[in-house]
C-alpha cells in the first residue's frame, strides 16, 4: 500500500464508497464527487486493464478506449507491478458472475 496517500481523509473517503448499495447510488456520489472528467478517467483506465488483461493490443485498446499510449502503459505498469487491487477487483467480480449464472441455472 503506498504511504503517500494512506491518511484519514483518504480512509474517510473509502468508508463513505463502502457504504455505497447500488450502481444508482454511486453515479450519485460519483458525479458529486468528480468531474465528468475525473470520472470519464477513472472508467477509461479500469476499461484499459480489463483489456489488457485479456490480451489485447495496445493498438486496439487505445482505438476502443481512446486511452493515449501513456496511460495504457501506466495501467499496464500497475497491473505488472502495482499492488494487485485490479486482479482483486476483477476476480471478485469473475466470481460473483459465475455464482449469478449458477443460480440462473438453478431455475
Amino acid at each position: 500500500m503506498n504511504k503517500k496517500i494512506k491518511s484519514d481523509e483518504v480512509s474517510h473517503l473509502f468508508e463513505a464508497i463502502l457504504t455505497l448499495k447500488s450502481i444508482d447510488e454511486c453515479y450519485q456520489f460519483f458525479e458529486d464527487l468528480c468531474t465528468v472528467n475525473e470520472l470519464l478517467s477513472l472508467a477509461q483506465r479500469y476499461e484499459v486493464a480489463k483489456m489488457l488483461r485479456d490480451k489485447s493490443t495496445y493498438l486496439d485498446i487505445a482505438g476502443k478506449t481512446g486511452a493515449s499510449t501513456a496511460t495504457i502503459s501506466r495501467v499496464n505498469r500497475s497491473l505488472n507491478y502495482g499492488n494487485d487491487g485490479y486482479d482483486m477487483v476483477f476476480e471478485r467480480l469473475k466470481r460473483e458472475k459465475r455464482r449469478k449464472n449458477e443460480e440462473e441455472a438453478l431455475y
